[in-house]
């Protein structure tokens, strides 16, 4: 079914209201938003609503589809298991797709979801593991990556969802990339330690990062990184991170200096 068009001066309020409002309770749900559209939650969902925050007939809350913009809802329980939501006003126009890709070899399970947790709150548009020589997990969960994923957009007024894209090989990965958008790579082993005048004439365009593994890249990883033209390698200072930690310092420092920040 397709969604009523707003008049003009509303759609102009909404377009302008882009800061996501932490007040409400946000949701995602798998449906079609429009003005009038309803909505019903699943099992999990109901229960954390009726039963956890112990929502009321007439609550109102924020869903979101990763499609159709933001929506203010309307809560209507059907009993204890079970609930409708029924969108009313369209808070926040949908916004085109976060451009950087992330690349990142798989962590251990703890520190994977925060780093994919955190690689949405910080603009991520798509997750693409890279299976690297030193990497420590090979076999990665991705219906787990997406839930990450999706929890960070409901708490952080994400609304246009990343690509969280299957696993590939090291080769692969380089084989099939754009070359007409920049690579960025932490490299432990570069000589300076300010990245900040390697990444400031990539301003503008567009951008992926690439975070290794727990025992880093192997040296022919970097030397095959090295040598290819859209590939920037960086440094993160004089200390040892954590992978995890190696991968928030990267993509604030590039979102800052050469990303949309």
């Amino acid at each position: 079914m397709r969604a009523p068009a707003l008049d003009a001066p509303a759609a102009a309020v909404h377009r302008s209201a882009m800061r996501a409002n932490y007040r409400l309770q946000r949701l995602f749900v798998d449906t079609p938003l429009f003005a009038g559209a309803t909505v019903e939650t699943d099992r999990s969902q109901a229960n954390y609503l009726l039963n956890v925050l112990r929502m009321k007939d007439g609550t109102e809350l924020l869903v979101f589809n990763g499609r159709d913009g933001e929506w203010r809802a309307v809560l209507e329980p059907k009993g204890k298991r079970s609930a409708t939501l029924r969108a009313t006003t369209l808070e926040r126009s949908q916004p085109k797709p976060a451009d950087l890709v992330y690349a990142f070899a798989p962590l251990k399970t703890g520190r994977l979801d925060y780093m994919v947790q955190k690689a949405v709150e910080m603009g991520a548009g798509v997750l693409q593991p890279v299976i690297t020589q030193h990497t420590q997990q090979p076999r990665l969960n991705m219906a787990k990556v997406q839930a990450n994923a999706l929890e960070a957009a409901e708490q952080c007024g994400v609304l246009a969802l990343p690509d969280c894209r299957y696993p590939v090989r090291f080769d692969a990965f380089l084989e099939s990339w754009d070359p007409d958008r920049a690579l960025i790579f932490c490299d432990e082993d570069h000589k300076t330690d300010n990245p900040l005048e390697r990444l400031k004439p990539l301003r503008g365009q567009p951008l992926g990062l690439l975070i290794g593994p727990e025992g880093g890249f192997s040296d022919a990883e970097r030397a095959r990184l090295r040598a290819l033209d859209f590939v920037t390698a960086i440094p993160l200072g004089p200390r040892i991170l954590r992978a995890d930690t190696a991968a928030v310092a990267a993509l604030a420092l590039v979102q800052a200096t050469a990303g949309d920040w």
